[in-house]
């Protein structure tokens, strides 16, 4: 069920309406609803970890309906909560942006022939840039055995196999 890519993700296509899919997944999730919470809007649904059992790394599935001819395309997006999803992001943003200027800097001072005193600013972006996926690869193995759950209840309610990429 591990994957490495920071957000796994699936695409399906059932013959069923979005508004069916959506009926499904609803009823499917309603016995065992204590351990899920459901967000909905339409062509969204979002099944995530009920409170009690959540912690900083469990995943959530969003699922984006995109209806079509009588078939629906869902696509499943699995990540953490907003707050762990945002920080990751900004982290990964400043890091680049530092990144880039080190790297400038580093590119200018080999053209005029200078010490290359910024190469420990690029190494050490590139150095926190390996950390981040590291600790977010761990964070997906903390949270591996609910998103084994949460994917698990997508199967059962959709009644098909569907491949995590």
């Amino acid at each position: 069920m591990s994957s490495f890519h920071i957000r796994p993700r699936f695409s399906q296509v059932v013959k069923r309406s979005a508004n069916e899919v959506q009926e499904i997944l609803r009823e499917s999730v309603a016995p065992i609803g204590d351990q899920f919470e459901v967000k909905e809007f339409p062509d969204f649904f979002c099944l995530r970890i009920s409170e009690r059992d959540r912690h900083f790394w469990s995943p959530r599935l969003n699922l984006s309906l995109e209806e079509e001819g009588g078939k629906t395309t869902i696509h499943g997006i699995y990540g953490p909560n907003a707050n762990a999803w945002s920080l990751f992001l900004f982290s990964y943003l400043i890091l680049g942006f530092l990144g880039l200027i080190a790297g400038a800097l580093v590119l200018a001072q080999w053209i005029i022939g200078s010490e290359l005193t910024w190469m420990w600013g690029l190494g050490g972006a590139l150095g926190g840039i390996a950390i981040l996926y590291i600790v977010a690869q761990f964070g997906q193995k903390l949270g591996a055995q609910q998103m084994f759950l949460l994917h698990q209840t997508y199967e059962s309610a959709i009644g098909e196999h569907v491949e995590i990429h």
